[in-house]
């Protein structure tokens, strides 16, 4: 168990008999309801301050619904304090009706996201419209989760170099190649991204990109470190990850786990990892 309070920046929650959610179509594992006692059961013996919502990634219909369905959730867990939700951000400056909606649902909606991990073109995040939009959020005050895959490090470093007024999140390190032990070329992309102020990163997501079955800490430990380094103590959250993470682990292994290949952390640096910074991050 965690000795330091926790806020966990990235919980899913759903309810496939009531959003669409195509994608569980192809992971029966998950393809079930997962809610709020669902979480606080499995993240019990942990001292879970706060958490954020992240989209689920809905069929688009759902998505406004989506956002006010996770802001009645906080209704019944006042630990829910932030909401990423869903945004078509590549209509330019036609979303800005749509992040107007967003803003006047909830407070607690602190960004956006636009799930980018199985866009094929890889110039999508780099259409001017796309560009636009994400130029748009802090008008809203939002900032913008980047879900990518490994591949597509060098198109997110240079949008978020295109938008130094919005602040980004990596989600899930940019999903690295753990299961192959591929460290290169995504240890330079990450040291590129990190150079550039606006761009921050969870630890999250890391035991489903390695092998479900057998992965070990060791494992996992080169690019943890290699985050740490790059992007420094004040720019790195934890993350869950739940419950997507239960394809590679239980919520209690990967707290463990993370928090001993963290152990040699001062505790100013434990506190921001794990508490501090997703505070400050997601203005909760």
């Amino acid at each position: 168990m965690a000795e330091h309070e926790i806020v966990d920046a990235h919980v899913h929650l759903w309810n496939p008999q009531y959003f669409r959610m195509p994608w569980l179509d192809h992971t029966p594992a998950l393809n079930k309801s997962f809610g709020l006692s669902d979480y606080s059961h499995q993240s019990a013996g942990h001292p879970i301050h706060a958490y954020v919502y992240v989209e689920v990634d809905v069929a688009p219909q759902y998505s406004l619904l989506e956002a006010k369905w996770a802001a009645d959730q906080a209704m019944h867990d006042v630990r829910l304090q932030g909401i990423v939700a869903a945004a078509p951000i590549e209509y330019g400056e036609r979303v800005r009706a749509y992040l107007a909606a967003l803003q006047s649902t909830s407070p607690l909606i602190k960004g956006v996201r636009r799930n980018l991990q199985d866009e094929q073109d890889a110039a999508f995040c780099l259409q001017e419209d796309f560009v636009h939009g994400i130029q748009l959020l802090p008008t809203y005050g939002f900032s913008f989760d980047l879900c990518i895959r490994h591949w597509q490090l060098p198109l997110a470093i240079e949008l978020v170099r295109r938008c130094p007024d919005t602040l980004f999140i990596l989600d899930h390190l940019g999903k690295p190649v753990i299961k192959e032990h591929l460290l290169d070329p995504w240890r330079a992309h990450m040291a590129q991204l990190a150079a550039l102020p606006n761009a921050w990163c969870k630890v999250s997501g890391l035991v489903t990109e390695a092998d479900h079955q057998v992965w070990t800490p060791d494992e996992l430990a080169p690019y943890v470190a290699h985050t740490l380094e790059v992007f420094g103590e004040d720019r790195v959250v934890f993350g869950g990850d739940w419950p997507v993470l239960l394809l590679a682990a239980s919520y209690d292994r990967w707290v463990q786990t993370l928090d001993a290949l963290t152990e040699r952390l001062s505790l100013e640096a434990k506190h921001k990892l794990w508490k501090e910074n997703a505070h400050q991050f997601y203005r909760l």
